[in-house]
């Protein structure tokens, strides 16, 4: 390790990416048409969700991806919880989902009446593993007529829910593989990796459905909002129906024929993610680029690795991210707190879902590595702008 405090020379090598330029962990970058795209929005006089920019917006987004179809929703946590609902999840029922993972992800499930069932990640791909999937369905469910069972609680089993962790892709094809062979649909949770490839394929069309977040901080923002991808006409359009309070089309009248969500993007918000679309390859380019430039500044530390992609992966790196070698996992609040304290944003990765207390009491499994992982990582800021030129 190189001489002096770690945590000095850890945020010392941040400030020289950052320069006090840049607050947030992932600020905004807004270079390219919003202004126009906004004030065409205002003059219209069309703001809610019904507008040509939705549209547009949805169209960009499917063409990007390589999906069939795109629907626009209010957020990443609203596209999630209605594409489990339109793909049959039922209250009672149990989906597995990673122990690693922002809270929507469970929250999601728990939103449509579900339990979430927590396994653990991969070491390499820090999301869901196939064969680690496989052996413990085996292990641990039953089938019972059409049915997969959890043995111990007795509930069905009904879909799985894959998380692309920073960004980074996690084997979802894989995934899906197993599901398929235990009957049960797949949601992609692709809210952080928009831009990111497996083996050529985007994220987000490994399952029935995948769902993007465009929050404030991630790589394209629509302020506020989520799109839901599938191959599936049938499943767009009753995305479609219950995301738009579930209305049937009348001249006049207002009939709903099932509880619906009002959860449509608003078209002033999808004229903002029209104009982020256009940029997003050199928004990728650059924070592609920053991840190089942290490897070059971290790598003499002699503390630990910048988080890099797998053979196979092109990540779009939304979340640069540093793992501390196992004997100094001791000072990774050291090292957050001598950064924040400097005004450099950093932050850890997300606790274990099942330690908080809103789900302590659901079923998972062992989580060695979702632990270790969150011991050691701290995520470094990484907004496009730090390697902008």
């Amino acid at each position: 390790m190189k001489g002096g405090d770690p945590s000095v020379n850890f945020c010392g090598a941040l400030l020289s990416v950052t320069k006090g330029e840049v607050g947030g962990i992932h600020e905004p970058v807004f270079r390219g048409n919003e202004r126009k795209y906004l004030l065409d929005c205002l003059d219209s006089g069309v703001v809610s969700s019904v507008g040509s920019y939705v549209l547009a917006f949805e169209q960009s987004v499917a063409a990007f991806v390589g999906s069939a179809h795109a629907v626009a929703v209010a957020s990443g946590t609203s596209g999630l919880h209605l594409a489990l609902i339109a793909l049959g999840v039922k209250p009672g029922d149990e989906v597995i989902v990673p122990a690693l993972s922002f809270v929507a992800t469970a929250a999601a499930v728990a939103m449509a009446g579900a339990i979430p069932h927590f396994v653990d990640v991969s070491p390499d791909t820090w999301g869901l593993d196939a064969r680690h999937l496989e052996q413990y369905l085996l292990r641990n469910f039953r089938q019972v007529g059409d049915s997969v069972v959890n043995a111990a609680s007795g509930r069905p089993v009904t879909a799985v829910v894959p998380m692309h962790t920073l960004g980074h892709p996690c084997d979802a094809a894989g995934v899906r593989r197993v599901a398929d062979e235990f009957g049960l649909v797949v949601v992609e949770d692709a809210a952080e990796s928009l831009g990111s490839f497996s083996n050529g394929v985007h994220t987000g069309r490994a399952g029935q459905a995948g769902v993007f977040s465009f929050n404030g901080n991630k790589t394209v923002t629509t302020g506020g909002g989520g799109v839901v991808v599938t191959e599936d006409p049938h499943v767009a359009a009753r995305l479609r129906h219950l995301s738009t309070t579930a209305k049937v089309t009348h001249r006049f009248e207002f009939v709903h024929d099932e509880i619906g969500f009002n959860y449509r993007m608003p078209n002033i918000n999808a004229a903002i993610g029209l104009a982020q679309i256009e940029q997003l390859p050199t928004l990728v380019d650059w924070q592609r680029a920053l991840k190089d430039r942290y490897q070059d500044l971290m790598e003499p530390l002699d503390m630990g690795v910048v988080r890099d992609e797998l053979p196979g992966a092109r990540s779009n790196f939304w979340l640069q991210a540093f793992v501390l070698s196992r004997p100094l996992a001791k000072l990774k609040n050291s090292l957050m707190s001598t950064c924040l304290d400097a005004g450099v944003a950093v932050r850890p990765l997300w606790q274990p879902l099942h330690w908080s207390r809103a789900y302590e009491h659901c079923p998972r499994a062992k989580t060695p590595v979702t632990e270790d992982l969150y011991s050691r990582v701290v995520c470094l800021p990484s907004s496009a702008l730090l390697s902008a030129p």
